[in-house]
């Protein structure tokens, strides 16, 4: 099989991307990682993926969740501390689902928004299927968990691949796992264009 090492780039379909471009560059400074891409595709409900914002303490946590909220985003579970660390999900206004979370409880320094890891989690029916999916295109794996969790090695990744069984992963974010319709993202890399058991699009990076 053809191998893929990367993902190169995350493009997220948004009713109006100047709007959404906005929101992104306020809300967490993202502008290099994310693309937006016009589109009226109907889509209801969980649309199956939550993109996960990984950072060194919680006070950058809490001010990357409340510029968020500043910049118009709702807030799904609001940020409080648990046994894995600290950590929040907020709706953006385009209805992607983000989760700001860091593995600390204590605070070593000031607030910054800094963002170490950009990881992308999609819902699986059946995580087992869809790994091996992953892996028969050369992804390799850095972390599995059963039939529950595998996260992807993608060093050179801007973003983090991982999945999480459909239903986990919306109890996760706080919100009822029943979705239809379009996924309405797509996922850049090397390796061209397929859809995964899940019904995601992977399109060859531009």
């Amino acid at each position: 099989m053809f191998g893929m090492t990367s993902i190169d780039s995350i493009t997220l379909e948004v009713a109006d991307p100047a709007a959404a471009d906005r929101f992104y560059r306020t809300a967490f400074g993202l502008d290099t990682q994310l693309r937006l891409r016009a589109s009226d595709t109907p889509t209801a409900g969980f649309r199956g993926f939550t993109l996960s914002l990984t950072v060194s303490q919680p006070a950058t946590a809490r001010g990357l969740i409340d510029a968020a909220v500043d910049a118009g985003a709702t807030t799904l579970k609001p940020a409080t501390k648990s046994f894995w660390g600290y950590g929040g999900v907020v709706q953006a206004p385009d209805g992607t689902i983000w989760k700001v979370a860091s593995s600390s409880k204590k605070d070593t320094g000031p607030a910054t928004r800094e963002i170490d890891d950009i990881v992308l989690l999609l819902g699986a029916t059946d995580v087992a299927a869809s790994k091996r999916f992953y892996v028969d295109r050369g992804l390799a794996v850095a972390k599995s968990f059963g039939r529950k969790y595998v996260e992807f090695a993608t060093p050179s990744s801007p973003v983090k691949l991982a999945l999480y069984g459909h239903r986990a992963l919306a109890k996760d974010a706080g919100v009822a796992p029943d979705g239809t319709g379009s996924h309405r993202i797509a996922i850049g890399s090397d390796t061209g264009s397929f859809t995964d058991p899940d019904g995601f699009a992977w399109e060859a990076a531009r």
